[in-house]
């Protein structure tokens, strides 16, 4: 039988009866109402104009905390930015290091931002990557802002910003990332690994009750049972015990555990769903995350997820990052074909490099 709380907690008595009795009331809950229904009128609004710059249609501060909720969300992009930068060919204008700094930024917030140097005479010095979390696009076109929390803006000189963003529909000034769908698996996973740490960490948990009904148990027994169990905890723990009960019944003594068994399965589970939504969201294989697979079949052979992953995912973010030269008017962005190196002793020897 349930009992009725109010807002505080406190228990609630159900309403009297004219002749004094207490009497149950039943009633019932409506459907379940989602938290994000009215969001959509977000959408009409676009990109807020302060008069100077656009503000970014979702939280890019959210978008940055929710970097490391997930350890498969933050190396997957990690992962995706590492092979990009591995297939770069360096030119003096832009380092590999500046190279991933822009992937990871565009992977992240959907935005990557490349500011243009140049001498009196028009001569590119030097490209420099501007952080994505605090860029803005200008309200007049050519423009861009850089926008810190604790410093005063900074704006860059006219039709000097080069700026890729993924494509969104609902507005076509900042580019959002394709992960949102996923945030909330992401999010899901570091509330379960939260939760699981702070309740190791009370240490207050009840593991089982050891129920014991058997009638040839004297107290004597019961207080040796008692003692031994006492012992067991501290430094040398998780001891085997041993209870000899004889004429006793088949459920004499019976060990009860409580949320300990439902709650590491129900851990698993979130973490196990919560890793693949995250990984499908990034197309990222499984076998080239390093994750070991729980069934006997495995993930499958790690060459074939390579050819995959490399036509699907890094070819398409190469030629992305190709768009600068246009914008540069010079070849500087230059990538070579994402190769792995296998042993092939059968046909052509070892070291043999194959393109994947």
């Amino acid at each position: 039988m349930s009992m009725l709380v109010d807002h505080r907690g406190a228990p609630m008595l159900a309403p009297a009866s004219p002749s004094g009795r207490v009497t149950a009331e039943a009633f019932s809950f409506d459907d379940a109402e989602p938290v994000m229904n009215r969001r959509d009128i977000l959408d009409y609004l676009e990109c807020l104009d302060n008069g100077r710059w656009y503000e970014p249609p979702i939280s890019f501060e959210g978008l940055a905390k929710s970097f490391r909720a997930s350890t498969h969300h933050s190396s997957a992009i990690y992962f995706k930015a590492g092979v990009l930068a591995s297939t770069y060919i360096p030119h003096p204008l832009l380092p590999m290091a500046t190279v991933k700094e822009l992937a990871v930024n565009f992977l992240t917030f959907g935005n990557a931002y490349i500011e243009k140097r140049t001498s009196r005479t028009g001569r590119v010095l030097s490209l420099r990557h501007s952080l994505a979390k605090f860029t803005r696009p200008g309200v007049k076109p050519g423009t861009y802002f850089f926008v810190p929390q604790s410093r005063v803006e900074h704006e860059f000189e006219p039709d000097s910003v080069w700026h890729l963003r993924e494509a969104d529909i609902n507005q076509e000034v900042y580019g959002l990332p394709e992960y949102l769908s996923t945030l909330q698996s992401a999010w899901l996973n570091e509330s379960a690994t939260l939760f699981r740490r702070r309740y190791y960490n009370n240490g207050s948990h009840a593991g089982f009750i050891l129920y014991l009904s058997d009638t040839q148990t004297n107290v004597e027994d019961v207080d040796k049972i008692r003692d031994a169990m006492r012992s067991a905890k501290g430094p040398g723990n998780f001891r085997n015990l041993f209870l000899h009960s004889p004429g006793g019944g088949k459920d004499g003594v019976q060990v009860i555990p409580l949320s300990e068994v439902a709650a590491k399965d129900e851990f698993f589970s979130i973490k196990n769903v919560t890793r693949d939504d995250v990984l499908a969201a990034h197309r990222v294989p499984p076998q080239l995350m390093g994750i070991v697979p729980s069934n006997t079949g495995g993930f499958g052979a790690v060459m074939p997820a390579a050819q995959v992953f490399a036509r699907n995912e890094i070819k398409p973010l190469q030629d992305r990052f190709t768009e600068l030269n246009a914008w540069l008017g010079m070849e500087v962005m230059r990538f070579e074909p994402y190769t792995v190196e296998v042993a092939d002793v059968e046909s052509q020897g070892p070291g043999t490099r194959r393109q994947a």
